[in-house]
C-alpha cells in the first residue's frame, strides 16, 4: 500500500539525517574568532594565577619545615637550660666549699683528712665542668672584658686602677653558657674613672 510505504520512506529518511555518515551542520551558537581568543586569554591568565598561588604555596610549606625544623633542633639543645640554671647553683656551693677546705688544709697538718677532703672537692668540681662542657655548658671569664649587657649585671662599680674604664674589673658571680646563649648572667663590678 503506498500509505506504508510513504511512512517507511519518512523514517529512513528521518533516520538517514541522525545518522553519522551526513556531515553535522554548524551549531547553532557559533563562537566566533574573537570569542575563542577572549576565553584563551583568560584561561592562561587562570593558569599563570594558579601557578603563582602554587608557588606561594610550596615557598610557605617551605618556610614552615625550616621553621619547625628549626624549632625541633633548639628543643634538642636548650631543652635542658631551666636544669642547668638549677645545676649551676650546685656548682657554685661545690667551689665555695671547694676553696674553704683549701684555705683550711695546710700541707703541715698531721691530720690528712681534711687535705683529702679538698683534693676531693677540687676533682669533683673539675668533673662537673668537664661535664658542663661535654654538654655545651660553659662557664664566662668576663674579668678584663668590655661590659655586655647581654651577660653581665652590673653590681657595683669599683675605681679603674691599672684597668679601662668600662672593663669587668671583678665578678661577684659566674655567669653561664649554653651552646652560646646566656642562661645565667655574671655579677661583675665594673671599673669606673675615680673621682679626686
Amino acid at each position: 500500500s503506498p500509505c506504508a510505504f510513504s511512512t517507511a520512506a519518512q523514517q529512513r529518511s528521518t533516520g538517514d539525517e541522525c545518522g553519522p555518515e551526513e556531515p553535522s551542520e554548524e551549531p547553532k551558537h557559533p563562537l566566533s574568532d574573537c570569542a575563542l581568543e577572549h576565553k584563551a586569554i583568560k584561561l592562561e591568565q587562570q593558569v599563570r594565577d594558579l601557578t603563582e598561588r602554587y608557588r606561594k604555596a610550596l615557598a610557605d610549606s617551605e618556610n614552615v619545615r625550616r621553621r619547625t625544623q628549626k624549632f625541633v633542633e633548639d628543643a634538642k639543645l636548650f631543652g635542658i637550660q631551666s636544669f642547668c640554671r638549677d645545676l649551676v647553683e650546685v656548682a657554685d656551693i661545690l667551689e665555695k666549699t671547694a676553696e674553704s677546705a683549701a684555705g683550711q688544709a695546710e700541707p703541715s697538718d698531721p691530720n690528712p683528712t681534711l687535705k683529702k677532703i679538698s683534693e676531693g672537692l677540687s676533682l669533683l668540681e673539675a668533673k662537673l665542668q668537664s661535664v658542663f662542657a661535654k654538654h655545651g655548658l660553659q662557664k664566662m671569664n668576663p674579668v678584663g672584658g668590655r661590659y655586655d649587657p647581654y651577660e653581665h649585671e652590673i653590681v657595683c662599680h669599683v675605681p679603674a686602677e691599672g684597668v679601662q674604664p668600662g672593663t669587668v674589673a671583678l665578678v661577684a658571680q659566674d655567669g653561664y653558657k649554653l651552646h652560646g646563649r646566656t642562661i645565667r648572667h655574671a655579677l661583675v663590678g665594673v671599673a669606673v674613672e675615680a673621682h679626686q
